[in-house]
């Protein structure tokens, strides 16, 4: 059976990592709830761009920008991409790529320890 592009970039890593004897099962619950929060926060502003076209009820900023400040991160920065939404806003421009940063750090300091 073919795998979709979804199953090749989120599931094939998280099969990877639930295989591997070297991490921790709690390493690999944290590993598994980002791959998850970070299709969740795209999936948002994918939503928030749609609304925002058929002059809908939004979803705050405060949301999206707290879905990446909980490790979505990547997500948001994606979804910022993709949809083309929230390229402009400078707290989101400049905010989202500095909680990745964050987060990037905190993560290479927890998998080192």
């Amino acid at each position: 059976m073919k795998k979709s592009i979804w199953e090749k970039c989120i599931f094939a890593p998280l099969e990877i990592v639930s295989k591997s004897k070297i991490m921790s099962e709690g390493k690999r619950l944290i590993l598994v709830y980002l791959a998850i929060i970070t299709v969740v926060t795209f999936f948002a502003y994918g939503i928030d761009k749609w609304k925002a076209q058929h002059k809908r009820w939004r979803i705050p900023e405060s949301v999206l920008l707290g879905l990446a400040a909980i490790g979505g991160s990547v997500g948001a920065w994606l979804g910022m991409q993709v949809w083309r939404h929230k390229t402009q806003h400078k707290k989101f421009k400049y905010g989202v790529p500095a909680i990745f940063a964050v987060q990037v750090a905190l993560v290479v300091w927890w998998l080192a320890r």
